[in-house]
């Protein structure tokens, strides 16, 4: 974890040190960072840009942020605050000092229900907040893409929207009260008062007196230009908001001027919401077209029919949707079932306080679709509250699925928000076209149609100069159509570096009050310096969009062949979704406990960009070695705080595969040092294995002798499992395959072992073997194989790829006898889906989890008729992390299973439990592993009978032992176990072999012979 640090460091800019030691000696209890690790991190947000702080600053509460910009002052030292680090144009980058919120000040800290408002510190997450509402009928309604991780104090920097805004408006709509810190440390309460008040108030001359005296001074002034220069539509302006400052109710706000100015005028600490009653019913209804253009004209339309939102999608974004793990929840929507190609698509959403209200709706859109059929290819009603969060869920992704277009190009943010009047949408879109055309560019679309605000992400490879050279004139030419067009070139992700057109938008004498309003709130151009607007213009003029240092030079200077082993890294653009705050998500556990975001996928994934790239430019710049050396060993760092869940593979929209990189860098990072004796310890546990589980009374002696405290110390290792075999029953040989398929019957099936459960939770084995021939299959079972998964965590990729070769040719001989293949642990499974393929392995293997076998005979009517409900307790199963994001299917399915022999199963949402194979045995990483499952699994387990909790993973059941004092069975036991109790072994529909009979009740009295070893 980032603890406070030496205040020390090889080149600091003038005045840093002594700014950093007056803050510890004035009381400051926040973290100080100042390691390259940290700054390269946040060095980079949702943009093009990389700008390095020479530190950063996790402020603790208010008075944290009080002393920092107090004495920032001071020291003339240059402040930007950071939220959730989403943003689009470097809103949060600076040179100097970052000031990051999301850390520590992320409380809700008063809620008053009757009132509906609620006090809130401004790194509290829109997704957290909501979370909290939600039982008490209320939420927080501008919904952003990113709300799983925009704090609101960001929200409020941009006055974002989101979904919805056309209904429910801006975040600045929603202030009730700010509290907020001056350029010189001064606290100040923000609310809305009379105007008589606020000219009252301007009459004082300290710093709140001269910044209320200047506010009024330019609206009364700028009145008619105000009103005839801002845009008339919903997404207006975000930034310096002067319109709304008086308003028509007599009252003041300089909340509408906070709002959106990105942390240039001053630091915000509290926030006061307005709440709004939770919608309690709604429909959406996806609206596709054949062409985009068509889906854009019939927006119009649409809005006819009121509905609270029509949000829209071009088909690169489905295209690209069809690659991600959320198809599969929505594919029974949005598949074509003719196969025609879709070229466009509207989301309109509906909702109301009463059922009738969205049946009204839903009459007013099909009359109006009815009424011009030829305009749109079909529509579909969707009210299951679940399908619709999945399809929202795309719309989320939308930015991140751009970021994976191929071919080293992505999705590109600097023209992304722009907004004209809705009714000038379609037009406005046809031109922004050609002008992209016109580039050679490709690009995606998507939006927020209703309220004539479109996100453009054109297709670019910012290594390539004559790429990065494309910044600027598409930038002037889109500039010039939206102001055509009555838009702005920012309608909803703020200005951030984009501050240089300012002038071009509001004229030369708003703008100049503009930067006379920024003199007022920072004279010393302190805040958030370079953005919006300037206190000296002549002096500090704010940052131009090409002069600004862009990610992709830095990228350049990989060398080719790190370019190819890291391309994920490279890939990441910052969407943010590894920063998910709900512990009870599974995307990147480490980040969620330690709360360090070196220690999620987009930190290492700039960690390895940044190594790669100084390590490439050693032997040219002798000078990047001291830079290569530090940053290498706080790379290394946070790898081995990574559990190689594998999460960030599939839930990260760029599929940035962090632990796959990792077993890269650990290869070349230990070709150079001597590697510790545990991981020759571990590397020789699987080959082991096989003589283990014949001999387990003496392994397992061997097991407890590791145990001891002197051996532990040596290894290192903690809370070995002990083995439990399967009985002894039959194993195909090679020999057998060749033959199986032509003496088979119609129902054989291969059950495959693997290595884990077959040595450490051999009951197991038994209960799926039992439980498939129960169920009328001839089971066959294949010996475990060796699956290299520690060595492929640890980095011994040549070892690895002999291992997967050979798992690879067993797993293929398998396959090959034209059987089902069916394995158990599902990490075993997944790995002839991830990592045994690629070049010079091949393609993914078909071998099924056992989920995936049982819905696939359920679905087809081998699993006989669906039994009563029994009306016995239900079961609640926790899967496999890795299982549940890279196959988000298998919790439905198992329910499915269980539904069918008349069992009730629920599925809760849970994190990852901590132990994730290795991990958790490693002494170093106990108390974090022990963490992670008092964090997310122990609250679901809490007042559950052991008899009702079901776990899919090997190590899962390990760590639930560990923790709670007993294993989890899996689902296969549970199910046996109910048939047994339904029907006797004669019963057709569970008829079973004699020979299967007299396994299972040998794999009983084994598992009694090892209770003792378990």
């Amino acid at each position: 974890m980032n603890m406070r640090v030496q205040v020390e460091d090889k080149a600091v800019p003038s005045g840093l040190d002594a700014f950093l030691s007056a803050l510890v000696s004035a009381g400051y209890a926040g973290d100080i960072a100042r390691d390259r690790a940290t700054r390269i991190v946040h060095a980079t947000d949702n943009s093009i840009y990389q700008v390095e702080p020479t530190a950063v600053l996790f402020t603790r509460d208010s008075e944290d942020i009080a002393r920092v910009v107090r004495l920032a002052a001071d020291h003339r030292i240059p402040l930007s605050p950071r939220g959730g680090g989403t943003g689009t144009n470097g809103q949060s980058l600076t040179r100097g000092v970052l000031v990051d919120t999301s850390r520590h000040m992320n409380r809700i800290l008063e809620f008053d229900l009757e009132r509906q408002k609620v006090t809130v510190e401004p790194g509290v997450v829109l997704n957290q907040l909501n979370a909290y509402l939600q039982p008490h009928g209320l939420f927080f309604p501008p919904t952003v893409s990113t709300a799983s991780r925009a704090t609101l104090g960001g929200m409020v920097a941009t006055d974002a929207s989101g979904k919805g805004s056309r209904i429910y408006g801006k975040i600045s709509d929603y202030i009730e009260a700010m509290e907020i810190i001056l350029a010189n440390g001064e606290t100040v309460q923000v609310a809305a008062m009379p105007i008589a008040e606020a000219r009252e108030l301007a009459r004082r001359e300290d710093a709140a007196g001269r910044i209320h005296r200047e506010v009024l001074r330019v609206v009364d002034e700028n009145a008619e230009l105000i009103a005839s220069t801002f845009p008339q539509m919903n997404r207006g302006l975000t930034g310096y908001n002067l319109k709304q400052v008086l308003g028509e109710d007599g009252l003041f706000r300089l909340s509408y001027l906070l709002a959106g100015s990105e942390g240039t005028l001053a630091f915000t600490t509290r926030l006061t919401l307005r709440l709004r009653r939770r919608p309690a019913c709604r429909a959406l209804v996806p609206v596709r077209y054949a062409t985009f253009q068509a889906a854009l004209v019939d927006v119009q339309r649409l809005l006819q029919a009121e509905p609270a939102a029509i949000e829209i999608l071009d088909d690169t974004i489905l295209s690209l949707a069809r690659q991600d793990v959320v198809w599969g929840e929505i594919e029974s929507v949005l598949g074509r079932d003719d196969g025609s190609p879709v070229g466009g698509l509207n989301f309109v959403e509906f909702v109301g306080e009463a059922q009738s209200d969205i049946d009204a709706a839903l009459a007013r859109l099909s009359n109006l679709l009815a009424a011009e059929p030829d305009a749109v290819l079909d529509w579909k009603v969707v009210t299951d509250p679940k399908t619709i969060a999945g399809l929202w869920s795309l719309r989320e992704k939308a930015v991140g699925l751009l970021g994976r277009l191929g071919g080293g190009k992505q999705g590109t943010p600097f023209v992304e928000d722009t907004a004209v009047p809705p009714e000038k949408l379609a037009p406005y879109v046809e031109e922004l076209r050609a002008i992209l055309d016109r580039h050679g560019l490709a690009y995606g679309m998507f939006g927020h149609a209703d309220v004539g605000c479109l996100h453009v992400r054109p297709a670019l490879d910012m290594r390539l100069p004559e790429d990065a050279a494309l910044i600027r004139p598409v930038s002037d030419a889109v500039a010039a159509l939206t102001k055509k067009y009555g838009g702005l070139l920012w309608g909803e992700h703020g200005r951030g570096y984009r501050g240089e057109y300012s002038p071009f938008f509001f004229g030369g004498k708003l703008y100049e009050e503009l930067c006379a309003l920024k003199r007022a709130f920072d004279p010393l151009n302190l805040l958030n310096p370079g953005k919006l607007a300037s206190a000296d213009a002549v002096l500090h003029p704010v940052e131009r969009i090409d002069a600004v240092p862009l990610r992709g030079e830095k990228d350049r200077a990989i060398a080719a062949p790190l370019q190819r082993d890291y391309d994920k890294a490279i890939a990441c653009n910052g969407n943010g979704a590894c920063f998910n705050w709900d512990k009870h998500d599974p995307m990147c556990p480490s980040y969620k406990f330690t709360r360090d975001r070196r220690h999620s996928p987009k930190g290492r994934a700039a960690m390895l960009r940044e190594w790669a790239r100084s390590t490439s430019v050693i032997e040219t710049q002798p000078a990047e070695a001291r830079d290569a050396a530090e940053i290498e060993d706080e790379l290394k760092a946070s790898l081995d705080l990574c559990l190689a869940c594998k999460a960030c593979s599939s839930q990260c929209p760029v599929k940035v595969d962090i632990p796959a990189m990792k077993a890269r860098f650990l290869q070349r990072y230990f070709t150079r040092r001597r590697r510790p004796l545990r991981h020759r310890v571990v590397a020789a546990m699987e080959p082991g294995l096989a003589l283990a589980r014949r001999f387990p009374g003496i392994a397992n002696l061997g097991l407890r002798l590791m145990a001891t405290p002197r051996l532990a110390r040596w290894t290192g290792l903690t809370d070995l499992p002990r083995l439990s075999v399967p009985a002894p029953a039959p194993r195909l040989q090679p020999r057998d395959l060749g033959g199986l398929a032509a003496g088979a019957g119609p129902n054989a099936v291969i059950l495959m072992e693997d290595s884990f459960t077959s040595s450490f939770d051999g009951g197991v084995v038994d209960a799926v073997a039992g439980l498939l021939a129960r169920l009328g299959f001839e089971v066959h079972r294949a010996s475990p194989a060796a699956n290299g998964k520690a060595l492929h965590a640890l980095g011994m990729l040549d070892a690895f790829n002999k291992v997967a070769g050979a798992a690879r040719a067993h797993q293929n001989a398998l396959l090959a006898t034209g059987l089902p293949v069916v394995g158990i642990e599902p990490v075993a499974v997944l790995m002839g889906r991830h990592e045994y393929v690629g070049p010079g392995l091949g393609e993914p293997l078909a071998v099924l989890g056992l989920d995936e076998f049982l819905a696939q005979a359920l679905e087809s009517g081998r699993l006989g008729q669906a039994l009563p409900a029994s009306g016995t307790a239900g079961f609640h199963l926790l899967p496999h992390c890795t299982e549940k994001t890279a196959r988000p299917g298998t919790g439905q399915a198992w329910t499915r299973i269980f539904k069918h022999f008349g069992l009730e199963l629920t599925v809760p949402a849970t994190g990852c439990c901590g132990m994730a194979g290795l991990f958790g045995h490693e002494a170093e990483h106990v108390e974090m592993s022990k963490g992670l499952f008092a964090m997310s699994w122990a609250p679901r387990l809490d007042g559950l009978a052991p008899s009702a909790v079901l776990a899919t993973g090997f190590s899962c059941r390990c760590q639930t032992e560990r923790c709670q004092g007993y294993a989890p069975r899996h689902p296969a036991q549970a199910l046996l176990t109910h048939l047994e109790s339904l029907a006797p072994p004669s019963q057709p529909q569970f008829r079973q072999s004699r020979l299967h009979q007299s396994r299972l009740h040998q794999s009983r009295l084994h598992q009694s012979r090892l209770g003792d070893t378990r």
